[in-house]
């Protein structure tokens, strides 16, 4: 490795390691949270300390792995930031909010361990296939979708979520990132339901939100279009949106794609309580 680029890497967002591994940087990873092993299992095929969480691992613990940078996402410990930064580690914090973010935090991470090629790679290659999916459905219909990241509050997900919407065939409704009330999505009426929870996984309880919030009558649950998405196809800011982006247009547009792995529907309600839904 290049003298200048960072060798030991603390990873204490996902979606960093991920972009690690697209762009064949992965063995620079010295330590990184249990949810970027979760979402990148191949960190755990070497030794590396695996932390709590972005927000609970502290600075002591990060600095014993003697990392040259440590990347993180908001919100983080800003006491945290102050002992890494006095460890001569260097601090890479990311913020996205919109595809546009996540295309520059590529190419912000790629050029930093000298990966600058494979990071437009990475970028053009996800370029290529959200296109390829607006084109499939620009012409179609366009389902009202409400889409949330967390349940307690009701919390829309993020704005790079509503372009993913919007380029699966669906009008994101509410404002994303906001929270939301459940009187208010009731109102909106949703045609499409769809639950990705940060740090839940694929294990969001659909029957039971849909009846505890009085969602029953809504469109999407008379005609059993409630989905629950995994938390890391759309909360990940890196390339594994790719597969979120083909889990939306599933769930909006069924008959253009086959059913993303992971990816649960409710297939029937009662006027009061959700009775099966599958997998």
């Amino acid at each position: 490795m290049p003298s200048h680029t960072p060798c030991r890497i603390a990873c204490l967002q996902p979606s960093a390691t991920v972009i690690l591994e697209a762009v064949g940087e992965l063995e620079r990873v010295v330590a990184c949270t249990r949810y970027c092993a979760d979402v990148v299992p191949g960190v755990r095929n070497a030794p590396r300390l695996i932390l709590a969480d972005s927000w609970t691992a502290n600075a002591e613990q990060i600095v014993s792995a003697r990392p040259d940078l440590v990347i993180a996402s908001v919100p983080y410990q800003e006491r945290a930031v102050g002992e890494i930064l006095k460890s001569g580690a260097r601090f890479l914090g990311l913020a996205p909010k919109t595809l546009a973010d996540i295309y520059t935090d590529i190419a912000t991470i790629a050029g930093a361990v000298g990966a600058v090629q494979r990071g437009e790679q990475v970028i053009a290659s996800m370029q290529q296939h959200i296109e390829e999916v607006r084109k499939k459905t620009h012409v179609l219909s366009r389902p009202r979708v409400f889409c949330e990241e967390w349940g307690k509050p009701i919390i829309a997900s993020q704005p790079w979520v509503a372009e993913l919407v919007e380029a699966a065939g669906g009008e994101f409704l509410g404002q994303p990132g906001q929270q939301i009330k459940a009187e208010q999505v009731l109102r909106l009426n949703p045609e499409v339901m769809i639950a990705a929870w940060c740090g839940a996984g694929d294990r969001v309880p659909l029957e039971k939100i849909v009846a505890d919030r009085g969602w029953q009558q809504t469109c999407a649950a008379k005609s059993g279009r409630v989905f629950c998405i995994p938390d890391e196809y759309l909360n990940t800011p890196a390339p594994r949106l790719l597969q979120g982006l083909d889990a939306l247009a599933f769930a909006i547009h069924p008959k253009l794609v086959q059913r993303p792995k992971r990816t649960r529907q409710i297939t029937e309600v009662r006027s009061s309580t959700v009775v099966k839904s599958t997998a």
